[in-house]
């Protein structure tokens, strides 16, 4: 147990794609919240030395000075000696000089920053209430201070949007010379505004172009394409999402969190009533052999250089052809077995999720 995810549900206004847990700021709620938080931590935690904590939402950077010490205080809690990535999200209308020179005083070493657009019209579409300009300066902002380890998600595949946008939005990633860039296709979940409104998808040929365009750009510009929708420079891949996409063990505090400890997926409750009350659990679930296998296959083959077959062969005692249905698939050449590793040929990751479903047979 070497890694700790929080959740922090508030936000001043919520994205029409969003169904993370989340809840409109209301500055009264934020010392219960963070009472019930410390709370939560102080009865799980088990004082592991943590190697990266992750610090998510909603929008963790829409409290206030005050709030966010508090927040800092409590993260105390986990022994840091041995930290290597300690990582927030932010919201560009809110990063100033002030707030990151809190953050680096309290340890924070790695910035993800939302953007999602660097068009102002499709930002609108998106709900979110920052500009281009916004993003600029706070990421030269970030810069100035010492923060040099900053990640921008981006949505991909809106529909209204052009391959000229997609086109800008690369190149502003590489003008500001970001060393991290997550490309996510836009997914309509329900019960989101885009949902209830029955935005239209993308065309799907289109969506395939795009993720296409977005990979050759950047493994042109030197970023290494390691995992389905995320590339980094060398050195900067996300150690937090790592663990996730090993298959490892982690604790996840806050509203709507999830852990995985010794077997056991938990999932917390999306109630603020009841998480406020202490009832932190929703729902558990003890992993049988079988799910713990299927989960390591599921989120190793995300990434691009997919699974280590003799790593899993030493986790599990078993080798992976044994468990899966994997012979037809490498015939059709929707898997690639090189003897060492397992992975999804990159012609192929578009339709990855097909592949995973086929796999699982």
């Amino acid at each position: 147990m070497t890694s700790v995810y929080i959740h922090l549900p508030f936000c001043s206004s919520i994205c029409t794609y969003c169904d993370f847990s989340k809840m409109y700021y209301d500055k009264k709620l934020i010392k219960p919240y963070l009472k019930a938080l410390k709370d939560e931590i102080e009865k799980i935690y088990q004082g592991e030395e943590i190697r990266t904590i992750y610090i998510g939402g909603g929008t963790p950077n829409v409290l206030d000075m005050e709030d966010l010490q508090a927040l800092f205080d409590i993260l105390d809690i986990f022994n840091k000696n041995k930290i290597e990535e300690f990582t927030i999200e932010c919201n560009s209308e809110y990063l100033n000089k002030e707030q990151l020179l809190l953050f680096k005083k309290n340890g924070i070493n790695r910035l993800s920053i939302g953007v999602q657009s660097f068009n102002d019209k499709l930002l609108k579409v998106l709900g979110r209430n920052h500009n281009t300009e916004m993003v600029i300066k706070a990421i030269e902002v970030s810069k100035e201070i010492g923060f040099n380890n900053i990640s921008l998600d981006i949505i991909y595949g809106i529909n209204g949007q052009s391959m000229d946008d997609l086109k800008h939005d690369l190149d502003m990633v590489l003008t500001l010379d970001i060393p991290h860039v997550s490309f996510y296709s836009l997914i309509i979940e329900p019960h989101t505004k885009l949902y209830i409104e029955s935005f239209k998808e993308i065309d799907e040929d289109l969506n395939e172009e795009m993720y296409r365009y977005i990979n050759k750009v950047l493994t042109k510009n030197n970023y290494h394409h390691y995992e389905i929708s995320n590339y980094a420079k060398e050195g900067y891949e996300s150690k937090h999402n790592l663990v996730y996409w090993h298959n490892e063990q982690y604790y996840g505090f806050g509203l709507g969190a999830s852990s995985y400890i010794g077997n056991i997926r938990y999932d917390n409750t999306r109630s603020l009533n009841k998480y406020l009350k202490g009832l932190y659990k929703k729902d558990e679930h003890q992993l049988e052999s079988k799910e713990i296998m299927e989960n390591e296959m599921i989120l190793g083959l995300r990434l691009i250089k997919g699974v280590n077959k003799e790593d899993f062969y030493k986790k599990y005692n078993k080798r992976i052809e044994e468990v899966f249905p994997i012979t037809q698939l490498i015939k059709d050449n929707l898997l690639i077995d090189d003897n060492d590793y397992l992975y999804i040929p990159q012609d192929k990751l578009f339709i990855s999720n097909y592949i995973l479903l086929q796999f699982l047979g």
